[in-house]
């Protein structure tokens, strides 16, 4: 499959070289068995046309989808046109940016950071999932999804990140935590904003929360699944 990567954003520059660049985590959690190609969205780079593509990954980003920045509105469109025609994944600021060009709304949240170990159950299992009651990753997020886009399904979430899992019909899905992050990075990220960002007691509840397990790999089985459309009847 020719995957795209709608790179987004970037680590902080003192860790791309011990953790790489979300492209490459993601290729990581994917695994091999793909041909990708990373566009740089923040540069304005866009594929040239949807088939370009088998499937797209929009990456998350420090960034706000309510930023006025002027690669954000065209990430947007491209999004809103892809919709029905290719599969589509989003993660974090993808997820956050798909809800806003399918029609809903994110927001900087006054709920605060979502940091660490991210949990939340699942309220209803679609058929590129398994049957599992709770599932969690890493997560490092203010902003969030608040309002629903038309024709948007609620499959996850928490008391915290109500919408936590999302899906739009068969061919596009969302999530807000971080399957791509492996929990060394994660750490490595929250100690990059210690005391900046967030407290010295948020920031050690979070660490403390990534020795846990968690489920990168069965989300990661999700999206294969998912990317490979072998849950859908054929037709």
């Amino acid at each position: 499959m020719r995957i795209g990567l709608l790179e987004t954003g970037e680590p902080p520059e003192s860790l791309i070289s011990a953790y790489g660049r979300y492209g490459g985590m993601f290729q990581r959690l994917l695994g091999p068995g793909h041909d990708y190609t990373t566009f740089d969205v923040q540069a304005g780079v866009l594929p040239k046309a949807i088939d370009a593509c088998d499937a797209y990954v929009v990456t998350g980003s420090s960034a706000g989808v309510y930023d006025d920045l002027p690669w954000i509105d065209p990430l947007k469109g491209f999004l809103a046109t892809a919709r029905d025609q290719v599969p589509l994944v989003g993660v974090c600021f993808g997820h956050q940016v798909m809800a806003e060009a399918f029609g809903g709304s994110a927001v900087k949240s006054d709920k605060g950071w979502g940091i660490g170990l991210q949990s939340y159950s699942v309220s209803k299992a679609a058929p590129w999932m398994d049957d599992v009651a709770h599932v969690s990753a890493p997560g490092s997020h203010q902003d969030q999804v608040v309002a629903l886009a038309p024709g948007g399904q609620v499959l996850a979430g928490s008391d915290f990140t109500p919408f936590g899992v999302l899906a739009y019909g068969d061919k596009a899905i969302s999530m807000q935590f971080h399957p791509e992050f492996d929990p060394a990075y994660a750490t490595a990220l929250i100690e990059s904003r210690r005391g900046t960002r967030f407290s010295q007691e948020q920031a050690d509840a979070a660490v403390a929360s990534l020795a846990a397990p968690n489920d990168s790999n069965r989300v990661a089985g999700w999206i294969g699944t998912f990317l490979a459309g072998a849950w859908q009847p054929k037709v």
